[in-house]
Parts: C-alpha cells; structure tokens; sequence
C-alpha cells in the first residue's frame, strides 16, 4: 500500500439540484468552544465525565446520548431546556464556518430551496441563528422532528419531503460535516457535500460523501431557474497515492 496524500485542488465542478439540505453545527456554525463549556456545566449536573459526552455527543442528538449516560434525564422537556441555555450563555463562544453565512444569503435572495436538518432541538438551532444574525429556512427539521436520530435517514427523508422533493428523480444535495450525518444523506438518496471542520479527512471519507471541501467558501451559487438551483464546487480534495495517481473524490458527472 503506496502513502496517501490529500489535496483540496480538484477541479472546479457545475452541478444542478432540486434542493439542499443543510447540517447546523459543524457545517453553518462552529461551536466547538461553547459546547465544551456546556458540556463541562452539564456534566457536573448529571453527574457524566464532559469528555465522554464530548466523545459520543457531536452529530447525534442530546437524548440519544443521555438514553446511555444519564437515562433520567433522557426526556424532552429537560433537553430543550439545556440546549436552549447554550446559545444564551455561550453565545460569544461561537462563529460561522467560512462562507456559511454568504451561501445562506445567497440562497434566499435567489428564493432558492433548501432548509435546515440538524439534530439540535428547537430551542439550540434557533438560538444560534439569532445569536449569530444567520438566515432563518422555511423548513426546519430538527432533532423533536423524527424518531430516530442520524445515522437513521429519517431526518433527510423528512427534509426532501418538506422541500416537495421525495421522488427519488429529484436531486437533492445535502451538507455535512460528521460521518453519522453524511451515511443519513447517503442513505436517503442524496448527494453529500461534507466539510472537514470537525473531523479528521479520514473519518470523513470513511463515510463516503461524493465531495469533500475544507469549507463553505468552496460552494458558489452559479443560478436558480425554475427552481433548479446550478452551483459550482472548487477545491474539493484531491486523493492521490503512489497507486491511485490523480483520481479525484469524485469524478464529473
């Protein structure tokens, strides 16, 4: 087995979709920094060493996790209350990840489809977008939404059907940064777009999204006709190995 080494310099890349489904944390914003804290004060509350919350918490829902670690508290009513104070307390502690916030605007000055499918609850993902001043969707899925967290596709299938887009015909690109959320993607049809902003390139790939970019700056809106939304994708990586010379991620279509 040759060495691998990775490069963001495919290509640029035209593509067309019916809509686009975006991941909250790790993709529009990173709070990295505040769900520490969070999670330090938390901890302390139920009882939980922070470090193992952060280790199984990123990318799935809170209630999932606290199905494992603290089943007393595995309710809704406590979750949304928790998430809830994280963008109030904490809310210097987070920023937009590149380009999040011009993608954003882009779409909705372009009246263009897309919503939000996170596994934060209500309370989190609408605190942080005020706190924040991001745009706000039409559609928000949110962890309260589905029964089964991501991996589960349930959240993505949800997604594409608010969007009127569940015929498997209709392309849908979703957007991601962890591995649980982009198997969702991938399993309930869509293309995945995932960004490296909260795990290693490996972790990533392993999950095996159709294009992987440093960030959102990589994403421009090129059109949106008839509800068709053309974005053109730079700097995707680029994997190349002594024995796999020049192929990238993903070839054009």
């Amino acid at each position: 087995m040759g060495s691998t080494e990775h490069s963001f310099s495919a290509p640029a890349e035209t593509v067309v979709f019916d809509g686009l489904l975006f991941d909250m944390d790790g993709t529009i914003i990173d709070s990295t920094d505040a769900v520490v804290k969070h999670w330090e004060a938390v901890g302390k509350e139920i009882g939980v060493d922070h470090k193992v919350i952060l280790e199984t918490s990123h990318g799935r829902r809170s209630i999932d996790m606290l199905k494992i670690l603290a089943p007393e508290k595995a309710n809704w009513e406590y979750v949304q209350y928790m998430e809830g104070l994280l963008p109030k307390l904490y809310g210097a502690d987070a920023v937009e990840i590149p380009g999040a916030r011009a993608l954003l605007e882009d779409l909705v000055a372009r009246n263009a489809p897309w919503a939000i499918v996170t596994s934060g609850t209500v309370p989190l993902v609408t605190g942080w977008l005020t706190a924040l001043t991001l745009p706000y969707p039409t559609h928000l899925i949110t962890a309260e939404s589905v029964t089964n967290g991501k991996p589960d596709p349930a959240c993505y299938l949800l997604g594409r059907e608010r969007l009127s887009l569940s015929s498997p015909e209709k392309q849908v690109l979703v957007l991601e940064d962890s591995p649980a959320g982009i198997r969702a993607g991938k399993a309930a049809g869509c293309k995945v777009l995932a960004v490296v902003t909260s795990h290693t390139i490996e972790q990533v790939l392993a999950a095996e999204p159709d294009w992987v970019v440093r960030d959102l700056r990589s994403l421009k809106v090129e059109e949106v006709d008839g509800g068709k939304v053309k974005v053109v994708i730079e700097g995707a990586l680029l994997k190349t190995c002594a024995s796999d010379d020049g192929k990238s991620l993903k070839k054009p279509s």
